[in-house]
């Protein structure tokens, strides 16, 4: 087995991602921890640069690219970007003046419309979370080129297109669905975890792998609905934070994240965190007409902004922490704090 090299955010990340290569080692990258505690991920420096040809002609990013990567590189997504770029020949910078190309999650590209900065045929890629077609629309009227990709640490690229509702699978990737989980076969795949056994990295007999994602694939659309282990435990029920946030978003456009409210009787509620308050009428309206009883959310809380982690995801547990520690305020049904 060739030698692991662990890439230290702190140093020269990228420096150390192509030094590999070159050596014939393999790489280990720590994971965000989004939903999960983080891990070192296991890699071929092959299982990325395989895919470079590929996402160079859908980003339109040659040697002459002016690559914008605003989050930190210990995130693999950001990593990923700045090696590209650096194998191509483009720069990388940490500000967005006189990009041609940024690479955002879509909170960051959200800061970044309201901030006012230029986008203008900027070919901006969107990955880290899931890219509703409201929000691509905005980064669009605001003159920039979209796309959006899903895929995992674990898994690198597995679909690409320009929102959420427009995912196809990545070349060279194999996806199916199995009792509502995606399983992804490629030779983008990772070697798993450095630590050994544990982790939501899953590799079956005939090589398709799982992070455990849930969705489906429909006449060559890949949806996906989120990580199926993120539940609430209501009164003896389960209901799966994805389904929920999937069909408020989709029904309204609003972004909206479900936590777990702790609750004396019911053990928790389902709490829904927005930060337009004027929408949770238009939220809660699509709530009765789309979701089953105990979808529903029983608690409103409005935030100005969400909580991000340090790769500029939405953090999903400081918000539920919030919630159980009251430090969330609490919306009526027209929208208002109440008093």
């Amino acid at each position: 087995m060739p030698p692991v090299r662990h890439v230290d955010a702190g140093a020269d990340p990228v420096t150390a991602v192509l030094d590999a290569h070159e050596h014939g080692e393999l790489i280990a990258l720590r994971t965000s921890g989004t939903t999960s505690e983080p891990r070192s991920v296991v890699r071929t420096t092959d299982s990325w640069i395989d895919s470079f040809p590929h996402v160079s002609r859908l980003a339109g990013i040659g040697s002459d690219a002016r690559v914008w990567v605003p989050g930190p590189l210990s995130a693999t997504m950001n990593l990923f970007a700045a090696v590209h770029a650096r194998y191509e020949g483009a720069d990388v910078l940490e500000a967005p003046l006189g990009a041609t190309h940024a690479h955002l999650t879509p909170a960051h590209l959200r800061a970044a419309l309201q901030r006012g900065i230029d986008l203008a045929d900027v070919h901006v890629v969107v990955a880290g979370d899931r890219l509703t077609p409201d929000l691509a629309d905005l980064a669009q009227a605001a003159g920039a080129r979209v796309s959006h990709y899903y895929g995992a640490a674990e898994l690198s690229f597995v679909a690409w297109g320009r929102d959420e509702e427009d995912l196809r699978p990545f070349l060279g990737a194999q996806v199916e669905v199995r009792d509502d989980v995606i399983w992804v076969r490629s030779p983008y795949l990772s070697r798993g975890y450095a630590e050994g056994a544990g982790g939501p990295f899953a590799v079956g007999p005939d090589g398709f792998a799982s992070v455990g994602d849930r969705g489906s694939v429909d006449r060559g659309l890949v949806s996906v609905t989120g990580r199926g282990t993120a539940i609430v435990l209501t009164g003896g029920a389960t209901v799966l934070v994805a389904d929920v946030e999937q069909a408020l978003r989709r029904r309204t456009g609003s972004d909206v994240v479900i936590v777990g409210v702790p609750h004396p009787r019911l053990g928790q509620i389902v709490g829904a965190v927005v930060t337009d308050a004027s929408a949770v009428d238009r939220i809660r309206g699509a709530a009765r007409a789309t979701l089953a009883p105990t979808q529903q959310p029983r608690a409103w809380f409005g935030v100005p902004s969400f909580p991000l982690t340090g790769s500029g995801k939405v953090d999903r547990l400081a918000l539920t922490a919030m919630a159980a520690a009251g430090r969330l305020t609490a919306l009526t049904p027209v929208g208002r704090a109440r008093p």
